[in-house]
């Protein structure tokens, strides 16, 4: 119960964005494809920090 208001974790936080970013990508890819691959770039960045977190972390 008192977990609810505590901090995330920034890998947790990390990978949420990624899948809401994949999510949104494909659903653009359907109807307008380079705006669906910008946000795919954009996923990779936070995939490649998930990456140095796991490394340093």
């Amino acid at each position: 119960m008192f977990g609810l208001f505590g901090k995330t974790d920034p890998k947790a936080k990390l990978e949420k964005q990624y899948k809401k970013l994949l999510e949104e990508s494909h659903r653009l890819s359907h109807s307008n494809r380079a705006e669906a691959d910008k946000l795919a770039a954009k996923a990779e960045e936070v995939l490649n920090e998930i990456k140095k977190l796991e490394e340093n972390g």
